[in-house]
């Protein structure tokens, strides 16, 4: 394992990072259940966790929110005997602040479920034009300071899902440790971005990164023609080594987390981080994963990474997987198979065709989708049972 300073902060991290939301979950009898409500594995969850802390990850990240609060629970559990040698990481669930007090009762409740006295970064999660603004009316800044200053607290942080200027404007608001953003190849241009990147760290800011393969989607869904591009190299990758070795070799990072659920996952992404150096990818590896970018640019329709913040929908709508078949319908050759899944795998009562357009959803997703309207092109183009 590699090591990296988090900023201005002197604090020694591994270069690969644990994010907990998701952990491995029972799939049998779940299947039309999205990941973040299915049960945790928790035997397999246990080994997974104790399999990073013995090959030297250090930084395990989860938050009020993740898997309804089983991972601060059982991540806690787990990690008690190795709690001195661990950094734990938790998060505000802004989006449910009501009131002020709703601050303290959270962090309260978070230091209990993970049974600890304090923990060492505590962040804002989420932070975009909507709860921003709100945290900064209930004086949240203030709130961290006194966390910090009692104990409960060891460095403070925010997660961000928005644009870069505003980005900019939280960073330059208050003396941080650290920020995580959502940045891959793919999103190297979106939200926060390679710009967001390069500013946090002039600032003298810890850098992580969430997302790093995008939910898996740049592995599990790497169309034919990208696949192509990558299969050209002189050296052969798998697609999780080009999208993790991308961002190692940015300077500016700190660490990665990899939201790992299954073991070869974690095995994969620890051989991976043996060499997780800067400046380590050729000019000529660095413009395939360009090209490999603009095809992606090219064939995703709705920028969605499952992480499943827009759920549960009153009306039923199992949005993350509607979207999901809709993407792949563009990013792979086999259309009739994608019409099957809607119509056939997806109960009708999940389908795209019952939002209602209530608008919560939105309201929710960090990545800003038009879920409602995403919702009827969905349904336009696949809810065509009787051209099976």
């Amino acid at each position: 394992m590699q090591y990296k300073k988090l900023g201005k902060s002197g604090i020694d991290v591994s270069a690969l990072g644990f994010g907990c939301m998701r952990f491995p979950t029972f799939i049998k009898g779940y299947e039309n259940v999205p990941p973040p409500e299915r049960p945790i594995k928790e035997e397999e969850t246990e080994k997974m966790l104790l399999h990073a802390v013995e090959n030297g990850i250090t930084y395990f990240d989860t938050a009020y929110i993740y898997h309804e609060g089983r991972s601060e629970e059982i991540l806690g559990r787990v990690l008690k005997p190795y709690r001195d040698k661990v950094l734990i990481a938790t998060k505000l669930p802004t989006m449910m602040v009501r009131e002020p007090s709703d601050i303290e009762r959270f962090i309260d409740e978070q230091l209990k479920r993970l049974d600890t006295d304090y923990v060492d970064f505590y962040l804002l999660h989420a932070l975009d034009a909507h709860t921003w603004p709100m945290m900064k009316k209930y004086r949240a800044m203030d709130f961290l300071e006194k966390l910090v200053s009692d104990g409960r607290v060891r460095h403070t942080g925010f997660s961000f899902h928005d644009e870069v200027n505003m980005f900019k404007e939280i960073v330059d608001s208050y003396d941080w440790t650290l920020c995580q953003i959502q940045y891959n190849y793919y999103d190297e241009n979106h939200q926060a971005g390679r710009e967001g990147l390069q500013y946090a760290a002039s600032k003298g800011m810890g850098v992580v990164i969430m997302e790093p393969l995008r939910g898996g989607s740049l592995i599990d869904k790497i169309p034919p023609s990208v696949q192509e591009i990558f299969d050209s190299a002189k050296t052969k990758r798998t697609p999780a080594e080009w999208g993790l070795k991308w961002l190692f070799n940015q300077p500016e990072i700190s660490l990665v987390l990899s939201g790992m659920s299954a073991m070869p996952h974690l095995v994969e992404n620890l051989k991976i981080a043996e060499d997780a150096r800067p400046d380590s990818l050729s000019e000529e590896e660095l413009s395939l994963i360009s090209k490999a970018q603009k095809k992606l640019e090219e064939l995703f329709k709705v920028h969605c990474t499952g992480c499943g913040y827009c759920i549960p929908c009153l009306n039923g709508v199992n949005i993350p997987m509607n979207l999901s078949v809709y993407n792949d319908y563009f990013l792979f050759d086999d259309h009739r198979h994608t019409l099957m899944v809607y119509n056939r795998m997806i109960p009708e009562g999940n389908r795209a065709f019952n939002c209602v357009e209530c608008g919560e959803c939105e309201e929710k997703c960090p990545q800003k989708v038009e879920i409602m309207n995403e919702l009827k092109n969905v349904h336009s183009l696949l809810g065509r049972e009787g051209k099976l």
